[in-house]
């Protein structure tokens, strides 16, 4: 059980053995991922089997669909992190964020079959989440000390993937008593996702690192950038700069769940009714390890979960190749996937909090998590346009070669987590 304090991050580290509570910002933050994760996971859940099984988009159409709207974050997450750092405005960014993506399901909710409308719901949420997750994370390495990001990171995840458990039980139970009305999962989800905005009103601290005025970016440095500066600035160290690279590479040899979903539906040919469940299996196996990888990589460095969570995503997409039977592939790799996802999401903010700048947080942060989400966009589309062409066994035979190549080379290129915090300057 993990206890709340209000107590400063940056207060003498605890004595040997004794063991340091969790940062009650950082669980208020993880109710609000929960409460809105069973909202946006909801929706997740079932738009595959929406688009591809109901309104019959091809591959290619929801790969463009998907890759084009998980692209359209990569601008406003740089303006959302840079906005959030300029007189440290996380919540209110934050909180923008979290109440673009719940109005999202009303654009669903309204759109019918219109696949345009679709797209611009779609987009609508994903760029919600753009606007809100740099500012979130910020808030999450402003508000733990750096020995703990792991941790906490680990923790706020755990938490957000409760929610993205319960998100497709929920969307499965609509789904068996309204007789398949998707209209009543985007409504409810909704109304689930406007909660989770008043939770962040009401719980989410506005000021960082405890101090009653938060910190801004330094006159010098904003004399030297400007806003541009701020866009594109997280410290300028080579490390930085090395995770930027890796996230990138690694990001553009990874295909989305939807599209192992679709797979694993495809290959076991189970009734479409079914489909729902398919996020629950990774998302266990998230929840139970989230923690667990979060404190291993505070303690034994960064670099390797992430490496090795990658891995795991390599198996996954080997063991859909492989002649086994279907049980064992289908529970392989749900397992490999989670093993992935707790591996990896809060690692690799927590490998970059100690190279970030003060004052640059959620600026530096997004320049990161732009990096992935542009390469997965390329990454979807790709996908989608393979398996179009040359059929799903093809994509992901390339899939898996590109995901080898992308290995061995952040294997060269990420650093190891500094043995002690340091201050870094632009």
């Amino acid at each position: 059980m993990y206890l709340a304090t209000t107590g400063r991050p940056d207060a003498p580290p605890a004595p040997s053995g004794v063991r340091r509570r969790v940062p009650g910002t950082v669980l208020a933050l993880g109710a609000v991922s929960l409460v809105t994760d069973v909202s946006s996971e909801m929706v997740t859940a079932v738009l595959p089997l929406y688009l591809v099984l109901g309104l019959g988009l091809s591959p290619l159409q929801f790969g463009l669909l998907d890759g084009l709207s998980t692209g359209a974050t990569a601008v406003v997450r740089l303006l959302g992190g840079a906005t959030a750092d300029r007189g440290g405005r996380h919540k209110q960014v934050g909180g923008l964020g979290y109440a673009l993506s719940a109005c999202s399901r009303l654009g669903l909710l309204i759109a019918g079959g219109a696949t345009g409308w679709i797209a611009t719901a779609i987009t609508a949420d994903r760029l919600g989440k753009g606007v809100r997750t740099a500012p979130r994370d910020a808030l999450i390495t402003l508000h733990s000390p750096p020995e703990d990001l792991g941790r906490a990171f680990g923790t706020h995840r755990a938490m957000d993937t409760t929610g993205a458990l319960l998100g497709p039980l929920a969307a499965f139970a609509l789904l068996w008593a309204t007789a398949d009305a998707y209209d009543a999962v985007f409504a409810v989800s909704f109304s689930v996702g406007a909660f989770g905005v008043l939770l962040w009103v009401l719980l989410v601290p506005g000021r960082t690192r405890g101090d009653k005025k938060a910190p801004v970016v330094p006159a010098e440095a904003r004399a030297r950038g400007g806003f541009l500066g701020g866009l594109l600035g997280g410290p300028r160290s080579p490390e930085y700069r090395r995770i930027v690279i890796c996230a990138g590479i690694l990001g553009a040899a990874t295909i989305g769940d939807a599209f192992l979903y679709l797979l694993l539906q495809r290959r076991l040919a189970f009734d479409a009714t079914w489909f729902p469940f398919l996020p629950l299996g990774a998302a266990a196996v998230y929840l139970l390890l989230a923690v667990p990888a979060g404190r291993l990589a505070d303690r034994a460095g960064r670099r390797a979960p992430l490496l090795y969570g990658h891995g795991a995503l390599l198996l996954a997409y080997g063991l859909l190749l492989a002649p086994l039977p279907d049980p064992v592939v289908l529970l392989g790799v749900l397992l490999l996937l989670g093993v992935f996802y707790a591996a990896t999401d809060g690692v690799l903010m927590a490998l970059a909090g100690p190279f970030l700048t003060e004052g640059r947080q959620a600026s530096g942060l997004a320049v990161v998590q732009t990096a992935q989400a542009l390469a997965r966009l390329g990454a979807a589309v790709a996908f989608g346009a393979v398996w179009t062409a040359s059929g799903p066994e093809t994509a992901l035979v390339a899939a898996l070669l590109a995901l080898t190549a992308a290995l061995c080379c952040a294997a060269r290129l990420l650093p190891a987590t500094p043995s002690a915090p340091s201050e870094r300057s632009d």
